[in-house]
C-alpha cells in the first residue's frame, strides 16, 4: 500500500499560491488515476484507488502546512503504511522553477511542512518529490513569497513540474524502485 501526500493550505484565497505546488501536483495524480479527494478525516480530504495490485491513498492535509505532519502520521498509522512506501510531495525554494528532485529519503530541510512531517512520523526514511520554486529576483519576507501566487510569467513552467511531479508519483506507485524514478525524472 502507497500514500502520496501533497503538503499545502487548504484555503481557497492558497489555492494558487507557491506554497500549494504539493497540493497541485496531487491534485494533477489524481486526475491521472480518474478519482476525487471524497473522504473527510484523518485532518485532511483524501481518495484511495487501486493500482495494479496497490492500494494508494492520495491525501491533502488540512492542517495548514506547518502541522501538515499530524494528518500524515494519523492515516499512515491507520492504513499501516510503511514509511518507505510514503511519498510527500512539496515545494522547495533552493531547486529552480520547472525542475523537481526526487529523493529516497532525507532530512527536512527548512520546510516546516516537511519538518513536521518527520517529526510525526518520526523519520526522514520516505521519498519524496520537491517542486522548484526558487524566488529569482524576490525581494521581501519569504513567507509573502510562498504565499503568493503563480506569478504569470513562469505558470507554464510551474505547470510543467507538477505534471513531472504527477508522472513521477505514478511510475512510484506502479512499483518503479525509486532510484530509478530519480533518474528517469530528476531535472
Amino acid at each position: 500500500m502507497f500514500l502520496v501526500v501533497g503538503l499545502g493550505n487548504p484555503d481557497a484565497k492558497y489555492k494558487n499560491n507557491i506554497h500549494n505546488l504539493g497540493f497541485m501536483a496531487v491534485d494533477a495524480l489524481a486526475d491521472k488515476l480518474g478519482v476525487s479527494f471524497d473522504k473527510k478525516g484523518h485532518k485532511g480530504v483524501y481518495s484511495t484507488v487501486q493500482v495494479g495490485k496497490e492500494k494508494v491513498v492520495l491525501l491533502k492535509p488540512h492542517t495548514y502546512m506547518n502541522l501538515s505532519g499530524e494528518s500524515v502520521q494519523s492515516i499512515a498509522s491507520f492504513y499501516k503504511i510503511p514509511d518507505e512506501n510514503i511519498l510527500v510531495i512539496y515545494d522547495d525554494l533552493d531547486i529552480e522553477i520547472g525542475s523537481i528532485r526526487i529523493r529516497a529519503k532525507g532530512s527536512a530541510g527548512t520546510h516546516n511542512g516537511m519538518k513536521s512531517v518527520v517529526n510525526m512520523l518520526s523519520s526522514t526514511l520516505f521519498p519524496r518529490i520537491r517542486i522548484g520554486a526558487k524566488p529569482d529576483g524576490f525581494k521581501g519576507d519569504i513567507i509573502d513569497y510562498v504565499l503568493s501566487n503563480l506569478p504569470k510569467d513562469r505558470l507554464p513552467d510551474f505547470e510543467r513540474a507538477i505534471d513531472r511531479a504527477a508522472e513521477s508519483a505514478l511510475s512510484f506507485i506502479k512499483g518503479e524502485k525509486i532510484d530509478i524514478v530519480m533518474n528517469k525524472f530528476n531535472g
